[in-house]
């Protein structure tokens, strides 16, 4: 008896639990840029810093993340990950509960409270959660796609979900904060992040009873006599996930703190209106890319998608900034009208283009490799710290030369993007034994 219906619908299980996951991701993940708008408003210096914890989480985790997903596998991986996702989102909502009278550093003219210092210790542990998220979610869709276009296809589809809850988590944030004042705290979003945490575990329930067919089996009993950074394109790929995640946070993080502070009633909820658009142009391009992404290669698709990019990032760069136009009032959200530079516009289209390079960049980076994807989607995931490092500098030459200007560091990178899509995307290192075919299958 043909036992092919059973692993059909078994893969199929494990797909839709991870296009959820990718959801958690981008949920958790897109509260950062937000929530440091009401820091940052406080604390100059703490604008990105929240987000900056988040991404460090990345580097501690990033290697560790794959063992775990060697030792573990990725079912036990994922529910350690949503634990602790719990527990970091309910150390961020303790922040808006400590009041602000506690005095831990600074003077009186200028004071740092602990509340902040806890919200960053609660973004550092959310960072934590997201990154084994990442790293049970992308090698997984890959290899149940079989790799190539399809593994990437996978990937896209997740993406779209991924882009569609990043679409609500500014929006929401920026609704329920109005107008940014110095009175402003994390109690006005504490509802969010109340949701976020009972999602978190209700999400871990569901996965505890779920059936996950894991799509390489024992990779704890392999030998691995080379690194994957053996292999010069994902070597490569490694720098180009670095950069990319610090031009796909960076983007909007910074167009959201540079409108929030515009001098007009309601700025800081057509800001967060503003960052959603970013991340439904990504939930469009990554929808199209879902579609195509089994006919059209990812190289392909990466070539093209980093040159509109950087067509569009230096169109914003030198277009005038008094040209403006009036972003559209909303009154069932409460989200009023303001004069915004056009550029802007310029700006949240470049979603459609990064909307297909993470999972462009994954999928050429790990072609090919094997036994060592696992291991390869640790490092890769230790680099995702570029979205902490990358938006924190742009954030930084905002502030001290202008936003605008900040954008020339999103266009370098995107430069270096284009680079790998082009010549540094090719496998060169096809003699080195990879065991590509898995030993065995195990249900968990």
């Amino acid at each position: 008896m043909s036992t092919k219906p059973v692993k059909k619908q078994s893969n199929l299980v494990a797909i839709i639990t991870m296009f959820f996951i990718f959801a958690m991701i981008s949920f958790v993940t897109n509260m950062a840029a937000p929530f440091g708008n009401i820091w940052g408003f406080r604390y100059e210096w703490a604008g990105m810093a929240g987000n900056l914890m988040n991404f460090t989480a990345y580097l501690f985790m990033g290697i560790p993340a794959g063992n775990m997903l060697i030792k573990f596998g990725y079912k036990k991986t994922a529910l350690i990950a949503l634990a602790v996702g719990a527990v970091g989102l309910g150390i961020q909502l303790l922040s808006s509960v400590v009041g602000d009278n506690i005095i831990v550093l600074g003077d009186e003219s200028n004071p740092t409270t602990l509340n902040l210092f806890i919200y960053l210790f609660g973004a550092l542990v959310c960072g934590c959660c997201v990154c084994m998220l990442n790293t049970v979610v992308n090698p997984m869709l890959n290899l149940l796609g079989g790799g190539g276009n399809k593994g990437n296809q996978l990937i896209q589809t997740g993406g779209a979900l991924n882009s569609l809850s990043g679409t609500l988590t500014p929006l929401l944030v920026g609704i329920l904060v109005g107008t940014l004042t110095k009175e402003t705290t994390m109690s006005a979003v504490a509802p969010l992040v109340i949701t976020g945490i009972i999602i978190f575990v209700l999400a871990f329930v569901i996965i505890s009873f779920i059936k996950i067919t894991e799509p390489q089996a024992n990779l704890s009993k392999v030998k691995y006599e080379h690194s994957p950074l053996a292999f010069r394109h994902c070597l490569l790929g490694v720098v180009a996930i670095f950069f990319y995640v610090g031009i796909e946070i960076g983007i909007p993080g910074e167009l959201n703190a540079w409108i929030s502070r515009e001098n007009f009633e309601g700025a800081a909820a057509v800001a967060g209106s503003l960052a959603a658009l970013y991340w439904l142009m990504m939930l469009i391009g990554r929808s199209l890319s879902s579609v195509i992404s089994g006919k059209v290669s990812s190289r392909t698709q990466m070539i093209t998608s980093s040159t509109v990019a950087i067509v569009l990032v230096l169109i914003a760069i030198l277009l005038p900034e008094d040209i403006k136009f009036t972003s559209p009032s909303i009154e069932s959200l409460n989200i009023t009208s303001g004069e915004v530079p056009l550029k802007c516009l310029f700006l949240f289209l470049c979603g459609l283009c990064t909307s297909v390079m993470w999972g462009g960049i994954f999928n050429l980076a790990t072609e090919g490799l094997g036994k060592y994807t696992a291991k390869a989607s640790g490092l890769f995931m230790m680099m995702v710290v570029g979205g902490g490092i990358m938006p924190y500098i742009q954030d930084w030459i905002g502030r001290n030369y202008g936003y605008v200007i900040s954008y020339w560091l999103v266009f370098a990178m995107l430069v270096y993007i284009l680079y790998y899509s082009l010549i540094g995307s090719r496998n060169v290192n096809k003699d080195i034994p990879v065991d590509e075919e898995p030993a065995d299958l195990r249900d968990l």
